[in-house]
C-alpha cells in the first residue's frame, strides 16, 4: 500500500513513480525523500542509502536515483494492517 507522507491517504499508483507525480488528494510531490524507505532521520545525510546526493528540501520532489517507494507508513502499521486484511480475507476463502 502507498501512503502519502503528508495527508496519509493510500494513493492509486500502480507503475513506476515519476518526479512529476503528485498526490491526487493533497497535491504533495510523491517523489520525495519523505516518501522513500531509504529516508531516516537519524541517518548521515537523513538517508540510509549510501552515495546519494544532499536534498535540502525533503517534501520537494527531486531526481535521486535511489528512490524507492516506501509501502505502508513509516512506523510499520501499514504492514499490520495488510495482514489484517489477509487475514479477514482468508475467514471468507474456503
Amino acid at each position: 500500500m502507498k501512503v502519502c507522507h503528508k495527508c496519509m491517504r493510500e494513493l492509486p499508483f500502480e507503475t513506476r513513480i515519476l518526479r512529476s507525480d503528485e498526490c491526487p488528494w493533497c497535491l504533495a510531490p510523491v517523489h520525495c525523500c519523505l516518501n522513500c524507505e531509504f529516508h531516516d532521520p537519524g541517518a548521515h545525510n537523513q538517508c540510509r542509502e549510501v552515495g546519494t546526493a544532499t536534498v535540502r528540501d525533503r517534501e520537494a520532489a527531486n531526481f535521486c536515483g535511489a528512490y524507492r517507494f516506501l509501502e505502508g507508513d513509516r512506523d510499520g502499521r501499514g504492514s499490520e494492517v495488510d495482514a489484517a486484511k489477509k487475514k479477514l480475507d482468508n475467514l471468507f476463502n474456503f
